[in-house]
Protein backbone atom coordinates (compact mmCIF):
# COMPACT_ATOMS: atom_id res chain seq x y z
CA UNK A 1 0.00 0.00 0.00
CA UNK A 2 1.52 3.13 -1.16
CA UNK A 3 1.34 6.72 0.59
CA UNK A 4 1.53 10.25 -0.43
CA UNK A 5 4.79 10.43 0.94
CA UNK A 6 5.90 7.66 -1.19
CA UNK A 7 4.58 8.82 -4.47
CA UNK A 8 6.43 10.76 -6.78
CA UNK A 9 4.19 11.25 -9.79
CA UNK A 10 0.65 10.54 -11.07
CA UNK A 11 0.06 8.90 -14.52
CA UNK A 12 -2.63 10.96 -16.43
CA UNK A 13 -5.10 9.03 -18.38
CA UNK A 14 -4.53 8.30 -22.36
CA UNK A 15 -6.87 9.24 -24.75
CA UNK A 16 -5.69 6.83 -27.49
CA UNK A 17 -4.54 3.34 -27.08
CA UNK A 18 -2.79 3.20 -30.27
CA UNK A 19 0.72 5.26 -31.67
CA UNK A 20 -1.32 6.27 -34.69
CA UNK A 21 -4.49 7.66 -32.69
CA UNK A 22 -2.01 9.07 -29.82
CA UNK A 23 -0.74 11.18 -32.74
CA UNK A 24 -3.78 12.38 -33.92
CA UNK A 25 -4.59 13.65 -30.88
CA UNK A 26 -1.35 15.56 -30.39
CA UNK A 27 -1.84 17.66 -34.32
CA UNK A 28 -5.58 17.74 -32.82
CA UNK A 29 -4.12 19.50 -29.64
CA UNK A 30 -2.32 21.21 -32.19
CA UNK A 31 -4.52 22.73 -33.79
CA UNK A 32 -6.86 23.91 -31.06
CA UNK A 33 -4.03 25.46 -28.58
CA UNK A 34 -3.02 27.62 -31.78
CA UNK A 35 -6.53 28.24 -32.33
CA UNK A 36 -6.80 29.73 -29.12
CA UNK A 37 -2.96 31.81 -28.60
CA UNK A 38 -3.96 33.34 -32.07
CA UNK A 39 -7.53 34.34 -30.99
CA UNK A 40 -6.85 35.46 -27.36
CA UNK A 41 -3.73 37.14 -28.55
CA UNK A 42 -5.17 39.38 -31.20
CA UNK A 43 -8.03 40.47 -28.86
CA UNK A 44 -5.71 41.19 -26.11
CA UNK A 45 -3.45 42.78 -28.67
CA UNK A 46 -6.55 44.95 -30.23
CA UNK A 47 -7.69 46.48 -26.89
CA UNK A 48 -4.55 47.07 -25.82
CA UNK A 49 -3.47 49.03 -28.51
CA UNK A 50 -6.45 51.28 -29.89
CA UNK A 51 -7.71 53.98 -27.24
CA UNK A 52 -11.15 53.07 -28.51
CA UNK A 53 -11.73 50.27 -26.89
CA UNK A 54 -10.26 51.51 -23.64
CA UNK A 55 -13.61 50.98 -21.84
CA UNK A 56 -14.93 49.24 -19.07
CA UNK A 57 -16.24 46.52 -20.86
CA UNK A 58 -13.11 46.15 -22.74
CA UNK A 59 -11.09 45.81 -20.36
CA UNK A 60 -13.04 43.26 -18.68
CA UNK A 61 -12.89 41.01 -22.23
CA UNK A 62 -8.85 41.57 -22.37
CA UNK A 63 -8.65 39.92 -18.46
CA UNK A 64 -10.98 37.23 -19.95
CA UNK A 65 -9.02 36.28 -22.86
CA UNK A 66 -5.34 36.54 -20.34
CA UNK A 67 -7.22 33.79 -18.50
CA UNK A 68 -7.92 31.67 -21.24
CA UNK A 69 -4.89 31.34 -22.22
CA UNK A 70 -3.67 30.92 -19.04
CA UNK A 71 -6.08 27.76 -18.14
CA UNK A 72 -5.74 26.18 -21.53
CA UNK A 73 -1.85 26.79 -21.22
CA UNK A 74 -2.29 24.82 -18.07
CA UNK A 75 -3.27 21.72 -19.43
CA UNK A 76 -3.06 21.21 -23.41
CA UNK A 77 0.91 21.80 -23.45
CA UNK A 78 1.25 18.68 -21.14
CA UNK A 79 -1.76 16.60 -22.60
CA UNK A 80 0.39 17.26 -26.13
CA UNK A 81 3.66 15.96 -24.57
CA UNK A 82 2.06 13.02 -23.53
CA UNK A 83 0.25 12.39 -26.49
CA UNK A 84 3.44 12.83 -28.71
CA UNK A 85 5.79 10.97 -26.29
CA UNK A 86 3.56 8.19 -25.43
CA UNK A 87 3.94 9.12 -21.95
CA UNK A 88 1.20 9.51 -19.18
CA UNK A 89 3.14 10.35 -16.13
CA UNK A 90 3.27 13.65 -14.48
CA UNK A 91 5.36 14.00 -11.56
CA UNK A 92 3.78 14.74 -8.13
CA UNK A 93 4.58 18.92 -7.62
CA UNK A 94 3.84 19.24 -11.36
CA UNK A 95 0.41 17.91 -10.37
CA UNK A 96 -0.18 20.10 -8.05
CA UNK A 97 1.31 23.34 -9.89
CA UNK A 98 -1.04 22.45 -12.22
CA UNK A 99 -4.26 21.97 -10.36
CA UNK A 100 -3.57 25.13 -8.70
CA UNK A 101 -3.17 26.68 -11.78
CA UNK A 102 -6.06 25.20 -13.61
CA UNK A 103 -8.43 26.11 -10.11
CA UNK A 104 -6.93 29.63 -9.87
CA UNK A 105 -7.54 30.58 -13.43
CA UNK A 106 -10.97 28.89 -14.09
CA UNK A 107 -12.52 30.67 -11.00
CA UNK A 108 -10.59 33.94 -11.59
CA UNK A 109 -12.57 33.52 -15.09
CA UNK A 110 -16.01 33.10 -13.31
CA UNK A 111 -15.19 35.66 -11.04
CA UNK A 112 -14.79 37.95 -13.98
CA UNK A 113 -18.05 36.82 -15.96
CA UNK A 114 -20.07 37.69 -12.70
CA UNK A 115 -18.46 41.36 -12.80
CA UNK A 116 -18.56 41.44 -16.30
CA UNK A 117 -22.85 40.86 -15.84
CA UNK A 118 -22.39 43.56 -13.59
CA UNK A 119 -21.05 45.70 -16.29
CA UNK A 120 -23.73 45.26 -18.74
CA UNK A 121 -26.34 45.77 -16.33
CA UNK A 122 -25.35 48.93 -15.46
CA UNK A 123 -24.72 49.80 -19.14
CA UNK A 124 -28.11 49.15 -20.22
CA UNK A 125 -30.71 49.54 -17.07
CA UNK A 126 -28.46 52.03 -15.31
CA UNK A 127 -26.55 53.89 -18.44
CA UNK A 128 -26.41 57.52 -16.20
CA UNK A 129 -24.18 56.35 -13.53
CA UNK A 130 -22.24 54.19 -16.00
CA UNK A 131 -19.07 56.77 -15.56
CA UNK A 132 -19.60 56.57 -11.95
CA UNK A 133 -20.09 53.18 -10.85
CA UNK A 134 -17.83 51.93 -13.49
CA UNK A 135 -14.96 53.87 -13.25
CA UNK A 136 -11.12 53.09 -14.18
CA UNK A 137 -10.29 52.95 -10.44
CA UNK A 138 -13.58 50.75 -9.84
CA UNK A 139 -12.92 48.91 -12.92
CA UNK A 140 -9.56 47.82 -11.31
CA UNK A 141 -10.67 47.12 -8.17
CA UNK A 142 -13.37 44.70 -9.36
CA UNK A 143 -10.93 42.89 -11.92
CA UNK A 144 -8.40 42.34 -8.94
CA UNK A 145 -10.57 41.44 -6.20
CA UNK A 146 -11.83 38.17 -8.72
CA UNK A 147 -7.98 37.80 -9.17
CA UNK A 148 -7.20 37.78 -5.50
CA UNK A 149 -10.14 35.91 -4.32
CA UNK A 150 -9.35 33.16 -6.81
CA UNK A 151 -5.80 32.89 -5.93
CA UNK A 152 -6.55 32.50 -1.93
CA UNK A 153 -9.29 30.15 -3.49
CA UNK A 154 -6.58 27.93 -5.25
CA UNK A 155 -4.06 28.33 -2.36
CA UNK A 156 -6.67 26.55 0.33
CA UNK A 157 -8.34 23.72 -2.07
CA UNK A 158 -4.55 22.60 -3.27
CA UNK A 159 -2.96 22.67 0.43
CA UNK A 160 -5.40 21.07 1.21
CA UNK A 161 -6.15 18.73 -1.38
CA UNK A 162 -2.55 17.46 -1.17
CA UNK A 163 -1.99 17.57 2.50
CA UNK A 164 -4.22 14.18 2.72
CA UNK A 165 -2.72 10.61 2.99
CA UNK A 166 -2.97 9.07 -0.39
CA UNK A 167 -2.64 5.31 -0.65
CA UNK A 168 -5.08 3.84 -3.46
CA UNK A 169 -2.25 4.34 -6.24
CA UNK A 170 -1.04 7.12 -8.64
CA UNK A 171 -3.67 6.77 -11.93
CA UNK A 172 -6.22 9.68 -12.37
CA UNK A 173 -9.36 8.78 -14.30
CA UNK A 174 -8.01 12.48 -16.17
CA UNK A 175 -5.91 14.08 -18.83
CA UNK A 176 -5.05 16.63 -16.18
CA UNK A 177 -4.52 16.87 -12.39
CA UNK A 178 -7.87 17.74 -11.00
CA UNK A 179 -9.61 17.76 -7.27
CA UNK A 180 -11.96 15.17 -7.58
CA UNK A 181 -9.60 12.62 -9.17
CA UNK A 182 -6.76 13.63 -5.96
CA UNK A 183 -9.66 12.54 -3.65
CA UNK A 184 -10.71 9.58 -4.86
CA UNK A 185 -6.80 8.35 -4.48
CA UNK A 186 -7.14 9.37 -0.43
CA UNK A 187 -7.15 6.48 2.23
CA UNK A 188 -8.86 7.99 5.25
CA UNK A 189 -12.26 9.86 6.44
CA UNK A 190 -10.16 13.12 6.34
CA UNK A 191 -10.98 13.41 2.31
CA UNK A 192 -14.63 14.78 4.27
CA UNK A 193 -12.78 18.12 5.48
CA UNK A 194 -12.04 19.34 1.49
CA UNK A 195 -15.65 17.70 0.64
CA UNK A 196 -16.81 20.44 2.71
CA UNK A 197 -15.34 23.27 0.99
CA UNK A 198 -16.16 21.99 -1.97
CA UNK A 199 -20.08 22.10 -0.86
CA UNK A 200 -18.98 25.76 0.57
CA UNK A 201 -17.52 26.56 -2.91
CA UNK A 202 -20.78 25.00 -4.28
CA UNK A 203 -22.75 27.66 -2.66
CA UNK A 204 -20.71 30.65 -3.78
CA UNK A 205 -20.86 29.61 -6.91
CA UNK A 206 -24.02 29.04 -7.48
CA UNK A 207 -24.63 32.73 -5.52
CA UNK A 208 -22.58 34.29 -8.53
CA UNK A 209 -25.10 32.37 -11.01
CA UNK A 210 -28.27 33.42 -9.41
CA UNK A 211 -26.51 37.36 -9.64
CA UNK A 212 -25.70 36.63 -13.54
CA UNK A 213 -29.27 35.56 -13.92
CA UNK A 214 -31.29 38.33 -12.16
CA UNK A 215 -28.80 40.76 -14.05
CA UNK A 216 -29.82 38.85 -17.18
CA UNK A 217 -33.30 39.24 -16.60
CA UNK A 218 -33.08 42.60 -15.64
CA UNK A 219 -31.11 44.12 -18.94
CA UNK A 220 -33.68 42.01 -21.01
CA UNK A 221 -36.75 43.72 -19.10
CA UNK A 222 -34.52 47.21 -19.54
CA UNK A 223 -33.78 46.28 -23.57
CA UNK A 224 -37.80 45.28 -24.46
CA UNK A 225 -38.61 48.67 -22.89
CA UNK A 226 -36.09 50.48 -25.61
CA UNK A 227 -38.75 51.62 -28.32
CA UNK A 228 -36.64 51.44 -31.00
CA UNK A 229 -35.76 48.41 -32.87
CA UNK A 230 -32.19 49.89 -33.89
CA UNK A 231 -31.25 50.49 -30.34
CA UNK A 232 -32.39 46.90 -28.70
CA UNK A 233 -30.32 44.94 -31.35
CA UNK A 234 -27.67 47.59 -30.42
CA UNK A 235 -28.30 46.74 -26.40
CA UNK A 236 -28.81 43.06 -27.81
CA UNK A 237 -25.41 42.97 -29.41
CA UNK A 238 -23.34 44.18 -26.29
CA UNK A 239 -24.72 41.02 -23.91
CA UNK A 240 -25.27 38.19 -26.37
CA UNK A 241 -21.51 37.04 -26.64
CA UNK A 242 -20.99 37.54 -22.67
CA UNK A 243 -24.38 35.48 -22.03
CA UNK A 244 -23.25 33.13 -24.52
CA UNK A 245 -19.85 32.87 -22.64
CA UNK A 246 -21.47 32.55 -19.56
CA UNK A 247 -23.96 29.69 -20.59
CA UNK A 248 -21.07 27.65 -22.33
CA UNK A 249 -18.64 27.85 -19.19
CA UNK A 250 -21.53 26.81 -17.03
CA UNK A 251 -23.40 24.34 -18.35
CA UNK A 252 -19.76 22.25 -19.34
CA UNK A 253 -18.70 22.88 -15.70
CA UNK A 254 -22.28 21.74 -14.23
CA UNK A 255 -22.63 18.50 -16.61
CA UNK A 256 -19.18 17.69 -16.04
CA UNK A 257 -19.41 17.56 -11.93
CA UNK A 258 -22.98 17.06 -11.41
CA UNK A 259 -24.05 14.62 -14.36
CA UNK A 260 -25.71 11.29 -12.66
CA UNK A 261 -23.07 8.41 -11.91
CA UNK A 262 -24.51 6.03 -13.38
CA UNK A 263 -23.89 7.57 -16.72
CA UNK A 264 -20.54 8.14 -15.77
CA UNK A 265 -17.49 6.35 -17.15
CA UNK A 266 -14.01 7.46 -17.80
CA UNK A 267 -14.04 8.00 -21.21
CA UNK A 268 -17.42 10.32 -21.25
CA UNK A 269 -15.71 11.79 -18.07
CA UNK A 270 -12.39 12.63 -20.70
CA UNK A 271 -14.96 13.95 -23.26
CA UNK A 272 -16.64 16.23 -20.41
CA UNK A 273 -13.63 17.62 -19.19
CA UNK A 274 -12.43 18.54 -22.46
CA UNK A 275 -15.45 20.39 -23.34
CA UNK A 276 -15.31 22.28 -20.05
CA UNK A 277 -11.68 23.24 -19.94
CA UNK A 278 -10.47 23.05 -23.74
CA UNK A 279 -13.27 24.90 -25.83
CA UNK A 280 -14.43 27.53 -24.06
CA UNK A 281 -10.81 29.44 -24.12
CA UNK A 282 -10.80 28.38 -27.51
CA UNK A 283 -14.34 29.37 -28.96
CA UNK A 284 -14.46 32.51 -26.53
CA UNK A 285 -12.87 34.90 -28.97
CA UNK A 286 -14.77 33.85 -31.63
CA UNK A 287 -18.01 34.42 -29.75
CA UNK A 288 -16.88 37.84 -28.52
CA UNK A 289 -15.80 39.01 -32.05
CA UNK A 290 -18.74 37.70 -34.06
CA UNK A 291 -21.62 40.44 -32.88
CA UNK A 292 -18.89 42.78 -31.83
CA UNK A 293 -18.42 45.30 -35.10
CA UNK A 294 -16.71 47.55 -33.32
CA UNK A 295 -13.97 44.95 -32.30
CA UNK A 296 -14.04 43.05 -35.68
CA UNK A 297 -12.88 46.59 -37.34
CA UNK A 298 -9.81 46.85 -34.78
CA UNK A 299 -9.06 43.15 -35.28
CA UNK A 300 -9.20 43.90 -39.41
CA UNK A 301 -7.01 46.54 -39.32
CA UNK A 302 -4.35 44.73 -37.33
CA UNK A 303 -4.58 41.56 -39.81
Amino acid sequence: MSNSSSITQFLLLAFADTQELQLLTFWLFLGIYLAALLGNGLIITAIACDHRLHTPMYFFLLNLSVLDLGSISTTLPKAMANSLWDNRAISYPGCAAQLFMLVFLVVAEYCLLTVMAYDRYVAICKPLHYGTLLGSRACVHMAAAAWGSAFLYAVLHTANTFSLPLCRGNALDQFFCEIPQILKLSCSDSYLREVGLLVVSACLVLGCFVFIVVSYVQILRAVLRIPSEQGRHKAFSTCLPHLAVVSLFVSTAMFAYLKPPSISSPSLDLVVSFLYSVVPPAVNPLIYSMRNQELKDVLWKLA
